[in-house]
């Protein structure tokens, strides 16, 4: 079991140095209603009282709802200031600039580009960093977008599986709606985490922190780390000595 009062102090004191030494103004992040969000959105907050939370729906029905309402409760109740900004207009847009037959992955993945995008255009006026929300479950999978929710100067929780950040969150009391809400990354109506890699977090966390699990589970991870493998290595570049 992790001392969360230690984890807490220590990310904080990281968060603190951070926005010392790049001498910035403040922190934005994407809060997406989640639990990943509302950890780092906390630990932000604790590190930097000019922490901003953008929320960013993009067309679906739980982005303007449940999700928004998930992340305006943690606003309130821990200080934290939210701006919303609807990008689904913004998406229109460049699927109709495209003049393209997109493909439904394509199309799903504006989204998390466009939140980037938004993010670093308020915290390059803002002179801001962008604080990352994906835990360690989630990049090993690759189970994020690459350039979208991929991009960030830092995360505090990136070596957090996603059983730990629902116990930091607990130690840390964050609102009960947030605690129990199915992890999704609400890019489609109906969408959970763990329909979609078809494997239960508790099985991907326990094979990570003890190398074993149900091998169809073993099988459906491996496949997943080794598809995102690109996702979490630099782009190739002509004359890299690698």
């Amino acid at each position: 079991m992790r001392d969360y009062t230690r984890e807490t102090a220590d990310r904080v004191a990281f968060i603190r140095r951070l926005v010392a030494d790049t001498k910035v103004n403040g922190i934005v992040f994407a809060d997406s209603g989640g639990k990943d969000a509302a950890l780092v959105g906390i630990l932000c907050k604790m590190a930097c009282d000019n922490t901003l939370g953008l929320i960013l729906p993009c067309g679906v029905k739980r982005n303007y709802a449940d999700d928004r309402e998930d992340a305006l409760l943690l606003g309130k109740q821990y200080g934290i200031p939210h701006r919303v900004i609807d990008l689904q207009p913004v998406r229109d847009a460049m699927v109709r600039g495209l003049d393209i037959e997109i493909s439904d992955f394509s199309y799903i993945n504006i989204a998390p580009r466009l939140r980037m995008t938004a993010l670093y255009a308020v915290a390059n006026s803002e002179s801001r960093l962008v604080a990352g929300t994906g835990n360690r479950s989630e990049r090993y999978m690759g189970y994020f977008t690459k350039w979208g929710d991929g991009a960030y100067d830092f995360n505090p929780i990136a070596d957090l599986t996603a059983t730990e950040v629902l116990d930091f969150l607990r130690h840390l009391q964050a609102p009960q709606s947030i605690i129990n809400k199915a992890p999704s990354a609400g890019l489609f109506e109906g969408q959970t985490d763990e329909n979609e890699m078809g494997v239960t977090y508790r099985s991907l966390d326990t094979y990570l922190t003890t190398g074993h699990t149900d091998e169809n589970d073993k099988a459906v991870i491996e496949r997943y780390h080794a598809a995102g493998a690109h996702k979490r290595t630099p782009p190739v570049l002509y004359g890299d000595p690698r």
